[in-house]
């Protein structure tokens, strides 16, 4: 064995050593507590998706809903990148396309009539469109003469988000914080947002494209540790912010007529040992509860006051998903390696 394998060992074995410290640190939730307020309460769903040492997770960043109800979950394992649920919460197939170990963000999207999964990978710095069988359908990296990047290392995408007519948009939210937008057949049209655009450095996160507003579709983008949600349009400028104190906003997702949003916890970075919660919000984006988190209160101006965790139920929520009967798919970063949490509404 050469020194430098040694080296790569040893490193290996200390990191294996470390998550299973925080694996036992973070169990698996199964919380019997009644969590949220008002016509939104829950219970964690005891053993849903918990599955054996032959599918390892490490950081579970992304979610999506097949048509055929199976729950798709993005981790950095580049054993299984992918992992398909059924909706008893065990495994219906697994694959990995090219080792993504910066997996994070993770998008559903129509192509040729048929779904398509978009994988964003922060070290890669690339997009990937795969069909659901696994099948490499085409990749995206930094497009030349932007004018804004010195060397494809600055561009780190985190989500995709998609448009009925096939045209997408990148967000570049651990990069440079600029929004690139592409046409339906995969070219480059144009570079949006950006300090210049009043997007600022640790913002755009996860996001959708959002149609509920009104009839013209928009950009409703989770901007993380700025605590705040944001809606552009099409072009990039900005419509509106909704301030989500003591929130850090990793993935806003709709939920019927409301929207559900993924917090990774109450008092990041500065603390990165504070545990997260969700939050539901109406129409009007005015939350209306937090699961595992105190209740909204809105001041006598309509100012909401700082939200803050409150029971031990999450560690870092990253995304979430909503079932058509109510029921929740949270999926976590750094919470010692568990399996995504199901919660049923009740």
């Amino acid at each position: 064995m050469t020194l430098s394998r040694r080296s790569l060992l040893k490193h290996a074995l200390l990191a294996g050593a470390w998550y299973g410290a925080v694996g036992r640190s973070f169990a698996q939730a199964s919380s019997p507590e009644v969590l949220g307020q008002g016509d939104f309460k829950y219970r964690v769903v005891p053993g849903w998706g918990v599955l054996d040492e032959k599918t390892p997770v490490n950081d579970c960043h992304g979610l999506a809903r097949t048509a055929d109800g199976h729950i798709v979950l993005l981790t950095n394992h580049v054993a299984n990148n992918i992992i398909f649920y059924d909706e008893a919460g065990k495994l219906a197939n697994k694959w990995t396309g090219s080792k993504f170990p910066g997996a994070h963000g993770l998008s559903l999207a129509p192509h040729r009539n048929k779904s398509t999964l978009f994988i964003t990978d922060l070290n890669l710095h690339t997009v990937t469109r795969f069909a659901l069988s696994g099948e490499q359908l085409g990749e995206w990296r930094l497009p030349a003469d932007t004018g804004k990047y010195v060397k494809e290392a600055d561009y780190r995408p985190s989500w995709t988000l998609h448009r009925a007519d096939g045209e997408f948009y990148v967000l570049d939210g651990y990069g440079k914080d600029y929004i690139l937008h592409y046409a339906a057949d995969g070219s480059f049209k144009r570079l949006l947002g950006g300090p210049e655009g009043g997007i600022v450095h640790w913002g755009p996160h996860g996001g959708m494209i959002d149609t509920a507003a009104d009839s013209a579709e928009t950009m409703l983008i989770a901007m993380s540790d700025q605590q705040y949600l944001l809606r552009l349009d099409l072009d990039g400028k900005k419509l509106s912010q909704t301030d989500l104190p003591g929130g850090n906003p990793r993935q806003i997702r709709r939920f019927g007529q409301h929207y559900v949003v993924a917090h990774l916890a109450d008092n990041w970075p500065k603390d990165r040992n504070s545990r997260g919660f969700l939050s539901i919000l109406d129409r009007d984006l005015r939350v209306v509860s937090n699961i595992a988190g105190s209740a909204p209160v809105y001041d006598a101006a309509g100012k909401l006051l700082p939200m803050k965790h409150t029971a031990d139920v999450f560690t870092h929520p990253h995304d979430v998903i909503a079932n058509p009967d109510g029921s929740l798919i949270v999926a976590q970063f750094a919470s010692g390696k568990t399996y995504p949490i199901k919660l049923e509404r009740i």
